[in-house]
Parts: C-alpha cells; sequence; structure tokens
C-alpha cells in the first residue's frame, strides 16, 4: 500500500537548512552516530536525495554552497577530484579534526561570499 503525503499539510520552514548544520555542530553524535566529517558528507547527500525525491528543490541555503568545493580545493591548492569532505580529511589529524574545520571553514565561505555580495550591491 503507498501512502501520499499532502505536501500542503507540512509545517515546514522552507530555510532551516543552516539551522540544521548548526545543529549537528552542537550535537554531532545524535545526528551522525560519532564525529566524523565522512558521516556529515553521507548525511548531506541524502538529506539533498530525500529532498529531491520529495520532488523539492534545493533551497537558497543549500543553493550557497554550490560553490564549496571549488572554494575548498582553491583553499587547499587541489585539482583531483576528490570532494570537499575528503580534501578537508587529508589535512586533518583525524575524523574529529575533519568535522570541526569543516564547521570553521563553512562559516570563513559564508562570511567570504557575503561580503562579495554586498560588493556587488
Amino acid at each position: 500500500m503507498l501512502a501520499e503525503v499532502n505536501v500542503n499539510k507540512l509545517d515546514v520552514k522552507s530555510e532551516y537548512f543552516f539551522d540544521l548544520l548548526q545543529r549537528i555542530k552542537q550535537r554531532p553524535g545524535m545526528y551522525l552516530g560519532k564525529c566524523s566529517i565522512t558521516r556529515l558528507r553521507a548525511f548531506l547527500d541524502g538529506y539533498g536525495m530525500a529532498r529531491a525525491e520529495l520532488g523539492f528543490p534545493d533551497t537558497e541555503q543549500q543553493q550557497q554552497l554550490d560553490g564549496f568545493q571549488e572554494w575548498i580545493q582553491e583553499r587547499y591548492q587541489i585539482t583531483s577530484t576528490h570532494g570537499w569532505d575528503s580534501i578537508i580529511l587529508f589535512f586533518s589529524v583525524d575524523e574529529k579534526d575533519a568535522l570541526d574545520k569543516f564547521f570553521k571553514l563553512l562559516e570563513e565561505f559564508l562570511n567570504q561570499a557575503k561580503i562579495a555580495e554586498d560588493k556587488d550591491n
């Protein structure tokens, strides 16, 4: 038996992606099982896939991360096709250190993007 989901009845904020990341930062074990950048990447990939399967487009907050991969590659001067998680992990002591670095790098990335956006306006 298939269950239908009435999207109109869902009472979900359309922009809560960064709130979710902050909750993960505060309690990674609850969301990821352990402090791991690899698990964070799997979680975020699953999040994006679930939204796509339900027919929800990426939110503005998700779209703000579109340049994060390229930014990480430039930051670490990496030209390979490794994902941002693998690159950060390579330059970290362990998975926990990489997860901590991710949140610092994400904040730096978003601040630089905001400064660039403010200059354009």
